[in-house]
């Protein structure tokens, strides 16, 4: 449960204290259920300081931190496998890491297999629910409850 934006900062700076070249993080839910919030707190937590718009129209946003490429993809608007494929996703990840909002519109499933999951539902009062899946490898980021 995430009670507020604070725990939010909190579970990205937790992600991106484990974040590494290939990592992909998948991020789902509603409209409006955090999904942007989340990885702008990643983004944040890994020195970004520019300004981090969603990337529902344009689809991707590149970022360099200090130790690693970030790409924010957002699959909203994607109707098909090639589109996904000229977004450079599996280079990104190559270069990288990469967030990705909206992972059900044609993530490929074999990307998905070793993603860390985070689906989200918007609660009353700014309060999130998380549900958090993915490789084993994640397990260790994750002991101690966010709050």
């Amino acid at each position: 449960m995430l009670t507020d934006e604070s725990a939010t900062r909190g579970l990205g700076a937790m992600i991106a204290s484990a974040l590494g070249t290939g990592d992909l993080i998948a991020l789902s839910g509603d409209l409006g259920a955090g999904k942007t919030t989340l990885a702008r707190a990643i983004l944040r937590s890994l020195g970004v300081a520019e300004d981090v718009p969603s990337p529902t129209f344009t689809l991707v946003q590149r970022y360099q931190t200090q130790n690693l490429a970030i790409s924010h993809f957002d699959l909203y608007r994607v109707e098909s496998a090639s589109e996904l494929n000229e977004l450079g996703l599996e280079d990104a990840l190559d270069e990288g890491a990469a967030l990705v909002e909206w992972p059900e519109n044609g993530l490929p499933a074999r990307l998905q297999q070793d993603a860390l999951t985070i689906h989200m539902v918007a609660l009353d009062h700014g309060r999130r629910e998380i549900r958090v899946s993915g490789a084993n490898r994640w397990r260790p980021v994750f002991t101690r409850e966010v709050r």
